[in-house]
């Protein structure tokens, strides 16, 4: 947590203070010029920045909240450029104005003075919201790169508070701060965090599918460094930098700082050799400012005053040993002698309204109310319209001889068609691209007599309805035609037709393994029929992974599967029930101590199960739809059950396990390739470089013959492991739905 929140608390600890200074050096300039009555005028405005930066920071959450996996991608990518950008800026901008910007702001209000209390809102509501925004952006930026709010949020609240106390100290005179010291060194910081988050957003934009190489890693240490240390988690939260990063990422990192670092280090020794140039004329102006800021010593540069709250009454008195400010300074006392007729002009604008003057001021909390209310209102509505309903669509009534009877050419957007089953039988029903047959929206199972909504996402193209009905004569409508650019997506389906060959080549893989495995239990089981118990620990090892790599066959196997390789888990006797058979009960035997005549005839009873699953397969019905869904869930069970120890017998090889079921899956998706690429090409390649990542992992518990158990496993490399496979099975879960038997197809 602490990592994630430094970056904040740097950020909060630097626009915190440059509102503070700006808003020490609105009330500075008022007190002086005697219009106390006007501070109100500033707070509001302060007021209304932060309700702005904060519904900001809300319409930021929210929106993207909205979107979908890819799209969240994208747009926090763009965003963190965009962080980038104005961090990038706001950092030149300190650098060249920290000397004199306190003056600049002394003149805003002057003016705004003369000319009312809107302008002097809209003064400290400008100066103090652009800081507002910036912070509320990189806020958000980190607490996403982050992945959590809390650290975030915490540190920038600490240095905003931080940053509140430095500017009270400033102005009651009890700190010496070096202020454009202050803002070059954490100038400096600021650019190589914002490289890091430069890095990250890149990130995004690749995993959002906005930039290519997404699967272009420049280095893969995941393997190697311990993510879990102090030194990764300080480097990962602070500066972003991830034990794997592309080649995009890395070319962005090192380009930003060096080029922002190098003009920025450029800028400082510039500003450096001017000050040193220029002495005698600026001696008020430079090193003066700095010391005007932190005692309060100096009246004759214009950045004093940020820093100088005047004693209560005497301002203008002090105002007067200066030359150039108080000649500056005493057009501002004649605004505070214009300002006493100013406070009655308010009690002097009843000549026109004479009687119910009183009665039509507007109360005091008025305007304050309505700066938080208007920014919070129109948050509410850009979340609101971020969330869209869908527009209300028309009936379709669907049946078995008609389909989509009603339809017509829908407008672009998210549309809610209401899908009416006027027929006698249940219909499957889909909205479709008639020229690829590609899904848009489906119903399954829809009743006769009842109405269900469909809700999809409609661009540019040519759409029909498809219904299937029980019988299973497709009925399709006539196509309508929306402009307008394409965009919706849309899932080509799979028929059986489809996963024929890939069922094929599967169960050729799964009948050699079977092969296989009938060959290594006879071997196990002579060797505990001979007392040979160290080669039968090995030879068990063999065999158990062979069984285990077939895992998308395993809904085939019938009751062979509980026979082979059934847990003790609700068995009246666990470990000790007769019931409890095959590896596992093997396994608990030959790592707890069993002689090898008790183990006989459990090994025996698995090398004959082996053997008749071997005889039983061909002929056992394989539903090609279990595919699919097994390269889903047997890294799912893994994750279950082998990652957690849930299984192991007492062999410490839950690892071992874990290798083969994902040597299974990668021959799994061998066979699914070719219906996979056709519909999301880029699928594959981001789960291969997953799989290499998660294997790597494994291979670093694979000493020689033998593996590092679970439980041994330390926390961080536990975590990486645990990581690991729940990326690879985000990223395969779109697989199901992509490859799902559809009735349209």
């Amino acid at each position: 947590m602490w990592d994630d929140a430094f970056p904040s608390f740097l950020i909060g600890l630097r626009e915190g203070l440059e509102a503070g200074l700006i808003v020490s050096v609105l009330v500075a300039t008022l007190v002086r010029a005697g219009a106390r009555s006007r501070l109100a005028q500033v707070w509001t405005g302060v007021l209304a920045a932060i309700a702005l930066s904060m519904s900001f920071g809300a319409v930021l959450t929210f929106t993207a909240a909205s979107l979908s996996t890819t799209a969240q991608e994208a747009f926090g990518g763009t965003l963190s450029i965009v962080a980038v950008a104005f961090v990038t800026a706001m950092v030149f901008w300190m650098r060249r104005s920290a000397r004199g910007f306190a003056g600049e702001i002394k003149e805003k209000v002057t003016e705004a003075l003369a000319m009312g209390a809107g302008v002097l809102v809209l003064t400290s509501f400008l100066a103090v919201g652009r800081e507002g925004l910036e912070t509320a952006l990189f806020l958000w930026t980190t607490a996403r790169a982050a992945n959590e709010s809390a650290g975030p949020l915490t540190g920038a609240g600490i240095g905003l508070v931080l940053a509140a106390a430095l500017c009270w100290g400033l102005y009651r005179r009890v700190l010496r701060i070096n202020l454009t010291r202050f803002f070059t060194a954490t100038g400096v910081v600021l650019i190589v965090i914002a490289a890091g988050v430069l890095g990250y957003g890149l990130r995004d934009l690749q995993e959002g599918t906005v930039l290519p190489g997404g699967t272009a890693y420049a280095f893969d240490l995941s393997g190697s460094v311990d993510a879990g240390a102090w030194y990764s988690t300080l480097l990962q939260g602070v500066l972003n930098l991830t034990p794997a990063m592309t080649w995009l990422q890395v070319t962005g990192y090192v380009g930003y700082l060096a080029v922002v670092m190098t003009l920025f280090v450029r800028g400082v020794r510039g500003v450096r050799e001017r000050s040193g140039a220029g002495v005698p004329a600026r001696a008020g102006a430079g090193a003066g400012a700095d010391e005007a800021v932190a005692g309060g010593k100096r009246a004759d540069a214009p950045p004093a005053v940020p820093s100088v709250t005047p004693p209560a009454a005497p301002p203008s008195a002090t105002e007067r040993p200066a030359a150039p400010p108080s000649a500056t300074e005493r057009p501002a006392a004649p605004p505070s002698a214009t300002e006493r007729p100013a406070a009655p002009p308010s009690a002097a604008e009843p000549p026109s309204v004479p009687t119910t003057a009183s009665t039509r001021r507007r109360p005091a909390w008025l305007i304050p109310v309505a700066v938080v209310a208007v920014p919070a209102l129109l948050a509410g509505l850009v979340v609101a319209l971020a969330h869209p309903k869908p527009a209300a669509g028309e009936t379709v009534a669907v049946s078995e001889t008609d389909c989509g009877q009603g339809f017509t050419a829908p407008e672009p957007g998210r549309q809610d068609f209401l899908m009416h089953n006027t027929g006698n039988q249940t219909s499957e029903v889909y909205l479709i691209d008639p020229s690829s047959n590609a899904v848009y929206g489906e119903i399954e199972g829809l009743a006769p007599g009842t109405t269900r909504d469909l809700v999809a996402t409609v661009a540019g193209g040519t759409y029909a309805w498809r219904c299937v009905p029980a019988d299973g004569r497709a009925v399709t409508s006539k196509a309508v035609r929306v402009g307008g650019a394409a965009g919706a997506h849309a899932v080509v389906p799979v028929s059986e037709r489809d996963l024929a060959a890939p069922l094929k080549a599967y169960r050729a893989y799964v009948d050699r393994g079977l092969a296989t495995l009938v060959t290594q239990t006879h071997k196990l089981s002579d060797d505990i029929r001979a007392g040979r118990l160290g080669t039968a620990r090995a030879d068990w090892l063999t065999a158990h992974r062979t069984y285990a790599s077939l895992g998308a066959a395993y809904g085939t196997f019938e009751d062979f599967d509980q026979k082979i390789d059934g847990r003790p888990d609700g068995l009246p006797g666990g470990v000790h029930d007769k019931d409890f058979t095959g590896f596992l009960r093997i396994e608990y035997g030959l790592w707890h101590g069993e002689p090898a005549s008790g183990l006989k005839g459990v090994a025996q009873q698995l090398a004959e199960d082996s053997a008749g699953l071997r005889k039983a397969f061909p002929h056992q019905d394989f539903d090609s739809s279990d595919l699919p869904l097994r390269a889903h869930e047997i890294l799912e069970n893994t994750l279950q059950f082998e990652l957690t120890g849930d299984t192991d017998q007492g062999s410490g090889t839950g690892l071992a396990t874990a290798d083969a079921n994902l040597a299974g899956t990668r021959e799994l998706l061998l066979v699914l390739k070719p219906l996979l690429t056709t519909r999301a090409p880029r699928l594959l390649p981001t789960v291969d470089a997953d799989i290499a990542r998660l294997q790597t992992l494994l291979d670093s518990a694979h000493h020689g013959t033998g593996w590092t158990p679970v439980d041994r496993l330390d926390r961080a490399a536990k975590a990486r492991l645990d990581g690991a496979t729940g990326q690879l099975l985000e990223d395969l879960s779109p697989v199901p739905d992509l490859l799902e038997v559809r009735k349209s197809a």
